[in-house]
Order: C-alpha cells, then sequence, then structure tokens
C-alpha cells in the first residue's frame, strides 16, 4: 500500500501524507480547543483506567465486569489513537500526517470501533442471562463465550482500510476532518466511489445494526421479565443494573449511524466533525458497573 515518490503518476496524485484541518481553521480558538480537548482526554483516561483497575480485583471475575475491563481498554485505546495528534494539530503549523500514518490511525478507529459494537450487544446478552435465565448464567457466560466476541472482527478492519486505501487520490491532500476516516478519504478519490459507498453501508449494518438489533432483542426479553416483578422497588433495582448501558448504547450506535448512514443535508459540514467526538474520546458513565 506504501505510495510510490513523485508528485503524479497517470492522471492522480501519489500521495506520501495527508493535511488533517482540525475542527476548527479560526486561529483564536486553538488554544481554546487544546485545552479543552487536553482536559476531556485526561478524564477519559482516569476514567477508563480507574474501571480497568476495580474491575480486575480477584473477587469480579463474572463476564460482565470483563466486559467492563475490555470496554475500558478499547476507550483508552481509541482516544489514544486520535486525541494525541488532535492536540498537537492544535498548536502546531505543520498538520501533516504520513500516508502509513494515516492507514493505521483508520484501521485501528474501526477496529475499536466495531469491537465495542459488539461488546456492547454481548453485555446486553449477559444481562439478557443473568436476569432472565440466572441459574444457568455460570453455563453459558464462561471465558469460551467472551474471548471469542472480543477477538470478532479484525478482518471487517483490514478490508476496510484495504479498499479505502487502493484508492487513487487525485489531491488535494486536504483532510477536512481531525482523523483519518473513511468519508473524508474516499471524497480525495479520483475514481467513481459508488461501490466503496455502497461497502460502507453494509459494513455499517454488520457493524453497527446487527450489534444493535441483538440489544433490542435482549433487552426486549430483559422487559418482558421486569414487568413480572410484582414489587416496584424491584423492577427499579432491576432496570437501575441495564440503564447506564441503554445510555451508553444509544450516544455510540446513534452517533456512528448518523455519521455513515446520514441524509447528507441534515448536518453542516462543521457538525459532522463533531459526531464522531462521541465514540473517539468520551467516558462510560459512572453507575455502568452491574450491580449483581
Amino acid at each position: 500500500m506504501k505510495p510510490t515518490e513523485g508528485p503524479e503518476s497517470g492522471n492522480h496524485t501519489l500521495m506520501t501524507e495527508f493535511v488533517l484541518y482540525g475542527l476548527s481553521n479560526h486561529p483564536e480558538l486553538q488554544r481554546l480547543l487544546f485545552f479543552t480537548f487536553c482536559l476531556i482526554y485526561t478524564i477519559t483516561i482516569i476514567g477508563n483506567l480507574l474501571i480497568f483497575m476495580v474491575t480486575v480485583h480477584p473477587t469480579l471475575r463474572t463476564p460482565m465486569y470483563f466486559f467492563l475491563r475490555v470496554l475500558s481498554f478499547l476507550d483508552i485505546s481509541t482516544a489514544s489513537i486520535v486525541v494525541p495528534k488532535m492536540l498537537v494539530n492544535f498548536l502546531s503549523q505543520d498538520r501533516s500526517i504520513s500516508y502509513m500514518g494515516c492507514g493505521t490511525q483508520l484501521y485501528g478507529v474501526i477496529f475499536l470501533a466495531a469491537t465495542e459494537c459488539y461488546i456492547l450487544a454481548a453485555m446486553a446478552y449477559d444481562r439478557y442471562v443473568a436476569i432472565c435465565n440466572p441459574l444457568r448464567y455460570a453455563i453459558i457466560m464462561n471465558s469460551r463465550v467472551c474471548y471469542p466476541l472480543v477477538l470478532l472482527l479484525c478482518n471487517v478492519s483490514v478490508v476496510q482500510t484495504a479498499w479505502v486505501f487502493t484508492l487513487p487520490f487525485c489531491g488535494p491532500k486536504n483532510i477536512n476532518y481531525f482523523f483519518c476516516d473513511i468519508l473524508p478519504l474516499i471524497r480525495l478519490s479520483c475514481t467513481d466511489t459508488s461501490l466503496y459507498e455502497k461497502q460502507i453501508i453494509i459494513a455499517t449494518a454488520l457493524v453497527i445494526f446487527t450489534p444493535f438489533c441483538l440489544i433490542l432483542v435482549s433487552y426486549a426479553c430483559i422487559i418482558s421479565s421486569i414487568l413480572k416483578i410484582s414489587s416496584v422497588e424491584g423492577r427499579c433495582k432491576t432496570f437501575s443494573t441495564c440503564s447506564s448501558h441503554l445510555i451508553v448504547v444509544t450516544l455510540y450506535c446513534g452517533s456512528g449511524t448518523l455519521i455513515y448512514l446520514r441524509p447528507k443535508a441534515i448536518f453542516s459540514q462543521d457538525a459532522k466533525k463533531f459526531l464522531p467526538l462521541i465514540y473517539t474520546s468520551y467516558v462510560k458513565p459512572p453507575g455502568l458497573q452491574p450491580e449483581e
């Protein structure tokens, strides 16, 4: 995938680097944005590290805490792939990113975000088993089920990244975004990208809609079981174990859907840049830890 040196080949420019415009081109906002996102990044790392450290305690060996540890690791990794480069660009005149660096960043974001969607689905299934079938919980949810779910989407990420970087790029090399993402990159191509856009829709359905449907089915069963509980206090306590998870699912899947399946006329170009911040730099609600 490495480009050949030289300004042009045929009718397209051979890219050796890209330039990230960032969130804003207004010089007076750069320092404010730097300190704002530096604070958000610090809170994200510290918050997720605390969750990770708490859930590695030997007494917390249930699958839900395992998923929570993985979720914290994924959030730290996603933020660390995107935010440090964004922070550097806020204070630097040189906003370039190498061809290989852009590909690595794209692969990392796709893999981590896709894995997180399926981890959220696995957590919903875990809650379903714990609430609707508690006597068989230990048998159904074990490490042989957990670990394959974590490693599910590596191949999807490789295919997506490879497809994008086999495109011929025409220039200019400026990406009107704060990280290397699929949609801004394919807009730089000088070929017909309709096939790639259809492939993105299919991949989005696989990565977002499939786990979201699994989550909906799990919660339909959970709500049905909750309604059978005679005590109001019991209903509230049972539902409280799922509420934070539902908030995260709504934010995460909702933002991904709006980014990759949205009608183009809904958002301005600047507004489109802020939606990915929901899944590239945020801390899970503190109540996400389940009550046993």
